[in-house]
């Protein structure tokens, strides 16, 4: 059960290598000029790869209207669910279907000023974010953290437009964020947005938590692939529905239980709207929480769990939200 999205035929129109591992697209409708979006807005995308269906949220980069459809970039991970290697094997001319762009990450044009986070491919909605801040030229800082030099997608776009408002770190040379002293020196009121793996969002929170500073002033995005444990195979149970799913280790739960039959309340498929969040009723084994909706305390207690991007090492019996009698 998801909720109301319309999808389109498009066709990939440019292919470009960013990085040994980052390919960007431009995608554009068959039926018309793409759908006006806004800062942090992503591209719902499904196609067909290796038998399967999949479905992904692509973070929208640069500026509206600067490319012939929609640009988006992709990180290739061999050892990931698959989704990625699907894009990669796309060429130019290839037809996939594109959903009307959705905002869970808007940007905030009134705080003081911003400091923007990226981990990675994280990087993606800062760019438009950056962008459209110094145009209106208000105050925005980018600390921007990557594995190797070759891996700062967009770095010299960047660099251009912020000069040494962006930092770069990079952690194969021991570079470390210093996420704590960046954070002091914001004016009251400031802002921050942070995109990148868990153990950021994670040390992000604790920090600005930790500076006296309001939550509500710090946003998360997830791109929902990065977990503390191994993905691996593990199998579901719903009484409710008397059966079990195995869940393999390419494979986000959400998926197998969809193909499985099991109706599941989504939206976001990142880990952040919390729509697909399901009671956890029994636990053997552990739960990977990749998500940025449940809270610390949520995730110790192992009660619930979100369907799109979180796994477990082991076994789980789970709840859904269907019953009998609403059929």
């Amino acid at each position: 059960m998801k909720s109301t999205l319309t999808w389109h035929t498009a066709r990939v129109v440019e292919l470009c290598d960013l990085t040994p591992t980052v390919r960007e697209f431009v995608i554009a409708p068959e039926d018309g000029a793409a759908e006006r979006w806004a800062p942090g807005a992503h591209l719902p995308v499904r196609l067909q790869a290796e038998g399967r269906e999949f479905t992904r949220q692509y973070s929208l980069v640069g500026v509206l209207g600067e490319a012939a459809g929609y640009r988006i970039a992709v990180k290739r991970l061999d050892d990931g669910l698959g989704g990625s290697r699907a894009m990669w094997r796309l060429v130019v001319g290839d037809a996939i279907e594109v959903g009307t762009p959705q905002n869970h990450f808007p940007l905030g044009f009134t705080a003081p000023a911003t400091l923007l986070v990226a981990g990675g491919i994280g990087i993606t909605p800062m760019v438009s974010m950056a962008q459209a801040l110094s145009r209106r030229g208000q105050s925005v800082r980018l600390l921007y953290a990557a594995r190797s030099d070759s891996e700062l997608a967009y770095g010299e776009t960047l660099r251009g437009l912020l000069g040494d408002a962006l930092v770069t770190c990079v952690s194969g040379r021991g570079e470390r964020l210093e996420l704590s002293e960046e954070i002091n020196a914001l004016p009251a009121g400031a802002q921050a947005y942070v995109c990148g793996p868990s153990t950021l969002l994670d040390e992000m929170r604790s920090l600005w938590l930790a500076d006296g500073r309001p939550l509500p002033g710090l946003r998360f995005e997830t791109f929902g692939s990065g977990g503390r444990l191994h993905s691996e195979g593990f199998r579901v149970e719903l009484p409710r529905h008397g059966a079990q799913v195995e869940v393999s280790s390419d494979q986000p739960l959400l998926d197998a239980l969809e193909a499985a039959g099991i109706e599941v309340m989504s939206d976001c498929r990142r880990g952040e709207c919390g729509l697909c969040a399901m009671d956890v009723l029994a636990l053997d084994g552990q739960i990977d929480h990749r998500d940025v909706f449940l809270s610390e305390r949520e995730k110790q207690e192992n009660r619930r769990i979100c369907a799109c991007v979180s796994r477990v090492v082991g076994r789980v019996t789970l709840d859904t939200a269907w019953r009998a009698e609403c059929v």
